[in-house]
């Protein structure tokens, strides 16, 4: 079997961090099986592919295509955008038709909407097309539009969660659509390893003995709520035992798509909690990060597609807080294994903090029920096991399932 991946992006955001999940568990699987991955971008990415034994070719996109986007812009600049870049697109989609042809896949799984769109257009004919859907396309004007009109070249989509397959079919009634949670590498992420010094990589002193850390790991596109989490510490007590982090920096090239750290810094100052608040910049490994806090801020502002960042919080045996909307709901039970808020709610957001900042015992208990469940819901073999019947299903080595069209796999 040869299997070929495509991604627009190079560096490990949470999209990247799941294919490369995905890819190692297809590997662990299937040794013997040819994988390939073609990336629009080179980065970090591709090293971590060819560690896995991914053969791994980077086709860089156009500028105008790498920076198109419609991700919280309006329809006429989404389209004025896709003007400008229809002519660079155009000729990139006949160099990657190139690439397959060469490649000669069997299957074709893409990740990320710029590739599901173009491998629609330069995929084999013979070569069946999953599309990988890790985020909600009804949100984006122009997104929306392109796959319906591909999504007859397309075979399955996979959605991370079914509030996005759900998502998937409200867009492309037409396609098939399956729901398979994403996973995680429950070894790296877990409650034993190094912690990092984030207060050393925020430039801060060492906290004091007792302060609780509390934490923001994520992007730092807009809609991952920093500003509802500045907003919310700074609701909190000034006697509160606690230090903030916001983990994460600029990360992709599309344009108008993110905040800046210097925003962040400045909007903290205003609030007045400089002293309480520490900015680390971009992390590539997350685990020991995410082992250096006590409590684990989600804090996204629109629907969150999965939340991988609230299964890694789990995997880690820490307090998590997430905002309560879309796929991040489907990972965890309020009270039982994590605490909720409403998205954009900075006033509940900062009553939950302050509940476990003073709570030890709250925070152990959600801790532990956390791991429990990233043990039975997200350890990584899992991806294998439901991916790779897809893939012989769609190339004529297993008969066809009796399954729905909109179906939750675990």
């Amino acid at each position: 079997m040869r299997v070929v991946y495509l991604n627009p992006c190079g560096p490990m955001g949470g999209a990247e961090m799941s294919l490369l999940d995905l890819m190692a568990s297809v590997r662990a699987a299937e040794p013997s099986w040819q994988l390939a991955l073609v990336l629009g971008e080179d980065g970090p990415l591709a090293e971590k592919a060819k560690a896995a034994v991914v053969q791994t070719i980077v086709a860089p996109f156009p500028r105008a295509l790498a920076r198109l986007g419609d991700s919280g812009s309006g329809p006429a600049r989404a389209l004025w955008s896709a003007l400008r870049a229809a002519f660079g697109t155009i000729r990139y989609a006949s160099k990657l038709r190139r690439i397959l042809a060469e490649l000669q896949p069997d299957i074709l799984h893409t990740n990320g909407f710029k590739m599901h769109v173009l491998a629609a257009w330069a995929r084999p004919e013979n070569a069946p097309l999953i599309w990988h859907v890790r985020d909600y396309a009804s949100t984006r004007s122009l997104m929306r539009r392109l796959l319906r009109l591909s999504a007859g070249r397309c075979s399955v989509a996979i959605g991370n969660s079914l509030s996005v397959a759900t998502d998937i079919q409200k867009v492309c009634p037409q396609l098939e659509t399956l729901c398979v949670y994403n996973a995680i590498d429950l070894k790296r992420y877990s409650p034993l390893g190094e912690k990092m010094d984030l207060d050393a990589l925020s430039g801060l002193a060492p906290a004091p003995a007792g302060t609780v850390r509390v934490g923001l790991a994520a992007t730092l596109a807009h809609w991952k709520g920093h500003a509802v989490f500045l907003r919310a510490l700074a609701r909190l007590p000034q006697d509160l035992p606690y230090r903030a982090y916001v983990i994460g920096g600029a990360l992709y090239q599309t344009a108008n798509s993110q905040r800046t750290l210097d925003e962040l810094r400045a909007l903290a100052a205003a609030l007045g909690i400089a002293d309480k608040v520490g900015f680390t910049g971009y992390i590539a490994d997350t685990s020991g990060a995410i082992r250096a806090l006590d409590v684990l801020v989600h804090a996204s502002t629109q629907p969150e597609p999965f939340g991988r960042v609230i299964a890694e919080g789990m995997a880690c045996g820490r307090a998590v807080i997430c905002s309560a909307a879309g796929g991040a709901i489907e990972l965890i039970e309020e009270g039982r294994n994590a605490l909720t808020h409403p998205p954009g709610d900075h006033e509940t957001l900062a009553a939950r903090i302050a509940d476990l900042v003073r709570d030890p015992e709250l925070r152990a208990r959600l801790g532990r029920a956390g791991r429990i469940t990233a043990e039975r819901r997200f350890e990584r073999s899992r991806l294998a096991e439901e991916v790779i019947p897809l893939y012989l299903r769609l190339t004529g080595h297993l008969a066809p399932q009796t399954e729905p069209r909109l179906a939750a796999t675990r």
